[in-house]
């Protein structure tokens, strides 16, 4: 029974050694915004010249790929539309 109580204490010693060796909540969200920050200072930002520019050329492709979608849903309607009218009657 004395080996039990024995291993029973030195678990709890464990257990609170672990605890100490953890930070804290808030000690760990304080390092993780110093990380945030040291990491988004190596950041190369686009100039604003590149983001006006990058962003016409999304504009400009959103716009290509929509009227080619339009496109083919009135070709694909017409076509359905016909193929349903020459088997109708």
């Amino acid at each position: 029974m004395a080996e039990n109580e024995k291993q029973a204490v030195q678990a709890k010693k464990d257990k609170k050694s672990d605890k100490n060796a953890k930070p804290g909540i808030f000690a760990r969200a304080g390092k993780w915004l110093r990380d945030m920050k040291s990491e988004l200072k190596k950041v190369q930002w686009p100039t604003r010249k590149q983001t006006i520019n990058n962003t016409l050329i999304v504009i400009a492709c959103v716009i290509v790929v929509g009227v080619f979608i339009a496109l083919f849903d009135f070709v694909a309607n017409e076509a359905i539309s016909l193929l349903i009218g020459a088997f109708k009657g």
